[in-house]
């Protein structure tokens, strides 16, 4: 069973009618992650947000958007508004850009929580505590009553996760959420993800240009140049024997990569650990 289904999906600038997006068409399966690579401004977010409904308004969209076989298209915003957050969540690549600066943590979550959910103060953020123990937040009574730019991007992104959590989406889609992050911070929030998932059963789209991070956390992927899916399948099989010249340029690219950091970092015995390399892409 597949929870998005995209087809024929169009964007283009109504100001000037360049073509974003051309006539893609994909599918997200129930309990699945599809990650999307490709360089940046391939169309990646784009594609995303278009599914959200949270591109800029002069960004138009045409196709069929299906997500558990409603078209999102066809939505009010009013409507559109309830299925974001519950049925609908996004993880921003930055994580300050997710937060009112002006408004403390805990305000701005019970607001998102009591949109969705009758529940009082004191059960929201019980049940938001929770969940920030559960990605290993320390003191997050106190993280709560902190303005977002109090915070590292790591703790902001593991509150959206918090949040995820709480509010138990059918699908995720992050957005490049570890871009703006240190490595350590970085395999945190992906392992935090990967929990996330197991601990919901819930359907990820997951954005990224980081073939590494892809191949950890995805069950399927989709290569997209120039606005255009030009590679899909399962991720093995899309990594160890790519079809298209551009996905052969982004799997050798990560292979040169990985061997130059090992040698670096071993005194130039990579070939021990080329097998390693090919084994996980």
């Amino acid at each position: 069973m597949n929870i998005v289904e995209v087809k024929h999906l169009k964007i283009w600038d109504a100001n000037t009618d360049k073509v974003i997006i051309y006539n893609s068409s994909f599918q997200v399966k129930q309990g699945s992650c599809l990650a999307i690579v490709g360089e940046s401004g391939s169309g990646k977010s784009v594609t995303c947000r278009s599914i959200m409904r949270l591109n800029k308004p002069w960004l138009r969209q045409s196709g069929t958007i299906l997500f558990k076989g409603e078209d999102i298209n066809q939505l009010s915003e009013q409507a559109m508004r309830r299925r974001r957050g519950k049925n609908l969540c996004m993880i921003l690549q930055n994580g300050m850009s997710a937060f009112d600066p002006s408004c403390v943590i805990g305000v701005q979550i019970r607001e998102t929580l009591q949109t969705h959910f009758d529940w009082n103060n004191k059960e929201s953020e019980r049940k938001i505590i929770s969940a920030m123990e559960s990605v290993m937040l320390k003191n997050p009574q106190e993280i709560l009553n902190q303005y977002p730019h109090q915070l590292s991007g790591g703790m902001l992104q593991r509150i959206m996760i918090a949040l995820a959590l709480v509010l138990e989406p059918d699908l995720i889609i992050a957005d490049e959420p570890t871009t703006a992050l240190d490595t350590i911070s970085q395999y945190e929030v992906v392992e935090q993800l990967i929990r996330l998932r197991e601990r919901m059963g819930c359907s990820m789209l997951f954005i990224s240009h980081d073939l590494g991070v892809v191949q950890k956390i995805a069950d399927e992927v989709m290569v997209m140049k120039d606005g255009a899916i030009v590679e899909s399948g399962h991720i093995r099989s899309v990594f160890t024997k790519p079809k298209h010249d551009y996905t052969q340029f982004l799997v050798s690219t990560r292979l040169e990569l990985s061997n130059h950091f090992r040698k670096l970092m071993q005194g130039g015995d990579a070939d021990a650990q080329g097998g390693w390399d090919r084994k996980v892409l």
